[in-house]
């Protein structure tokens, strides 16, 4: 038995799937780069204690996330299984951003745990759903690396409104950036969530079978040889990404003495990456998903092992150095969630259910794990060395930062690139999976 001719998606419907991406893409750039800093920064609040607040934030998700992915897998509506929790999670999103980024002058850690709480965790519920909505759109190979291509360039569309916007509009300081991005963020989501939830399809799959509980379906999904690599490998590409992300302001003011650099060099890379999108599609169509990532990794640690040159060369050299990192992060945004969609199809053959919630979640847990980890360890091992954001740095606290900003991240890359050498889901693979899938289900019916 061979599988029916795979039907491409209309692009008309995979313009309006994609459109929440670029919202969600704005809001990233605040909680990851703008808020240590705003908090650190404007707020008062000391470096040690900003990192562990969003730490232990983080930490909390991994009970969040698992427990969203699997009820969202589980649930049945004549609206779909994904979108009741999308529209559902959008005022508790609101209201966590507002409340984060327009503090009144005396909020402290309560203030900063409860509210970064509620744009996380809103944050969370919708974009689980989000992403495995799109995993389900199609059960072919290459047309889910489109739809991630087009998903997740709306992310990085996002991000470089959100790089751009401030520098547009002449908003040098956290907490005017701060504001900018996420009114600008609440005015899009509003009539592109609204559009997907009602234009774009939410199919509900063919079950074999009573639901597992999450205990069991957590036990099954251990037990998926591609799942774990590619976990792990998600794990540390976030580490390796977070860490220049929340150094990167930090780098600029007190390593390449140009603050005023930081908005457009967040433009080039930013920019780049959108622009490497269709690059990395092609790529990933000709010789495999894993095998154009890992050439993506190899890409960016050898361009960050650069950095420490750019006092001797000049700035614009920097710049050079952020077109070759900000492609990689195109790769990094739309390569991983579509071989994930490859790896639920072996869960799906041993399970009978479609379970991309519980894999989505284990990924985002992973992506938050590293980000988290790098505000974690960046923060407190900067104030270690007597690093400070408040005045002049020595040689010996400058050489950590850049340590950290580009040495660990490169390694980290290079680490990532061997644990996906070798990965067992490719093309071929794929098709018999869902070949062995569509037989199961055809003998049942």
């Amino acid at each position: 038995m061979s599988l029916p001719a795979a039907e491409k998606l209309r692009w008309q419907t995979l313009l309006v799937y994609a459109a929440p991406a670029m919202p969600l893409g704005m809001l990233g750039l605040p909680l990851l780069v703008i808020l240590p800093n705003f908090w650190a920064g404007p707020m008062g609040m000391n470096l040690a204690t900003v990192g562990f607040v969003l730490t232990l934030v983080r930490v909390m998700d991994t009970v969040f996330d698992p427990t969203v992915g699997r009820l969202s897998d589980m649930s049945r509506s004549c609206f779909g299984r994904r979108k009741p929790f999308i529209a559902f999670a959008i005022p508790m999103a609101v209201v966590g951003a507002v409340g984060l980024f327009f503090p009144p002058l005396h909020a402290g850690v309560v203030w900063l745990f409860i509210f970064n709480a509620l744009v996380t965790w809103g944050w969370t519920m919708i974009s689980l759903p989000y992403w495995a909505w799109g995993a389900e759109l199609s059960d072919e190979y290459k047309e889910r690396q489109r739809i991630t291509s087009f998903r997740e360039g709306g992310t990085i569309i996002g991000i470089l409104i959100s790089a751009l916007a401030p520098v547009v509009l002449g908003i040098t300081s956290p907490e005017g950036e701060a504001h900018l991005l996420v009114i600008l963020t609440i005015g899009l989501a509003t009539p592109f969530v609204l559009a997907a939830l009602i234009m774009v399809p939410d199919p509900l799959p063919t079950q074999l079978g009573k639901p597992a509980g999450l205990a069991a379906a957590l036990k099954v999904a251990a037990a998926n040889a591609p799942f774990r690599k590619l976990i792990f490998a998600w794990l540390i590409n976030g580490l390796a990404n977070g860490l220049p992300a929340v150094l990167f302001l930090m780098i600029c003011t007190q390593y390449l003495n140009a603050p005023a650099a930081q908005g457009p060099l967040l433009l080039v890379y930013f920019a780049s990456g959108v622009l490497a999108v269709p690059l990395w599609l092609w790529l990933a169509v000709r010789i495999g998903k894993h095998r154009a990532w890992i050439t993506s990794l190899l890409v960016t640690a050898f361009a960050f092992s650069f950095v420490p040159l750019v006092p001797h060369i000049g700035l614009w050299f920097f710049g050079l150095i952020s077109v070759f990192t900000g492609s990689g992060l195109g790769a990094d945004f739309t390569i991983p969630p579509a071989i994930q969609a490859d790896v639920v199809d072996l869960d799906e053959l041993q399970s009978g259910e479609r379970r991309a919630g519980l894999f989505f979640a284990a990924s985002t847990m992973a992506q938050k794990a590293g980000n988290a980890l790098a505000v974690g360890i960046a923060f407190p091992l900067l104030q270690l060395v007597g690093f400070t954001t408040h005045g002049a740095n020595g040689p010996f606290q400058k050489a950590a930062l850049l340590i950290m900003y580009c040495g660990v991240p490169s390694a980290l890359k290079l680490i990532c690139a061997l644990i996906l050498r070798g990965f067992p889901l490719g093309e071929p693979e794929q098709h018999r999976l869902r070949t062995e899938i569509l037989l199961r289900q055809t003998r049942a019916a």
